[in-house]
């Protein structure tokens, strides 16, 4: 059993993890540290967005920052984020692949036989 403040930590940690563009920034960072700039370019996300995701997932710790000279760097510090997104991707995948394969079983009959009452 897991108790009411367990389930609402969990939840809140799918929150973080239910908008889009904060998916789209941890995907560029699946390639590697990044500043606001870099980030920008990679999702074409404008800055004030992209600040207020990462500081978003800052708070929940699943990215961390450091500074080299003048720049601020993001990268992935929760590495159950890379499992999450493959686990994720590899059921779409699995779905998508049957769903696929379920159209390509249906045929459709180019000319139906009719049968007409006389």
């Amino acid at each position: 059993m897991l108790s009411d403040s367990a389930v609402e930590m969990i939840a809140s940690r799918f929150k973080v993890l239910s908008d889009g563009t904060r998916l789209r920034l941890l995907h560029a960072l699946f390639e590697g540290k990044m500043n606001i700039g870099q980030l920008v370019e990679a999702t074409q996300v404008n800055q004030a967005n992209v600040s207020k995701h990462m500081a978003t997932l800052l708070e929940a710790n699943m990215v961390a920052r450091h500074r080299e000279g003048t720049h601020v760097y993001y990268h992935i510090s929760d590495k159950s984020i890379f499992d999450l997104c493959d686990l994720m991707c590899n059921k779409l995948r699995k779905d998508f692949e049957e769903c696929a394969a379920q159209f390509s079983k249906t045929t459709l009959d180019p000319e139906p036989t009719r049968k007409i009452k006389q």
